[in-house]
């Protein structure tokens, strides 16, 4: 299979309270828009990736999703949505594989993993160095 392009789609149980959360509360930058004005349709940028939040959900959300969320300081951010009201279900916390996260939830529940990889953190290094190192 070669994949040309992909995104994350979530069809909420209110697009509009959903799209506004991630627009607005999240303060993710739009992509693009489509569909009508009964049914509007949004893809957001999400890093290196886009999530699309558009149509209905009628039967509940999979226990088995989840978003990951890298940003620049963890901490920021925590303070930031505090302020505008978002329940934080874990406070940012230093986890015992050394990435710095915080825990939320979007308007269905879906969680979101907000994350901080530390300078000292292996994502952080150069593996390519490594490697060479253990094949001299």
């Amino acid at each position: 299979m070669e994949v040309l392009s992909s995104r994350t789609l979530l069809r909420p149980s209110d697009p509009v309270r959903s799209q506004r959360f991630y627009r607005e509360t999240l303060g993710l930058a739009v992509y693009r828009e489509f569909g009508g004005p009964d049914a509007p349709g949004v893809v957001f940028f999400l890093g290196n990736g886009l999530l699309e939040v558009s149509g209905r959900a009628t039967d509940p959300r999979g226990d088995g999703i989840a978003l990951w969320m890298q940003v620049r300081d963890v901490q920021t951010e925590h303070r930031r949505l505090l302020a505008a009201g978002v329940p934080i279900l874990r406070e940012p916390r230093r986890e015992p594989w050394g990435l710095l996260e915080m825990w939320i939830k979007d308007p269905d529940q879906i969680p979101i993993v907000v994350v901080e990889i530390p300078t000292d953190h292996p994502l952080r290094q150069d593996q390519r160095s490594e490697r060479r190192r253990s094949d001299a």
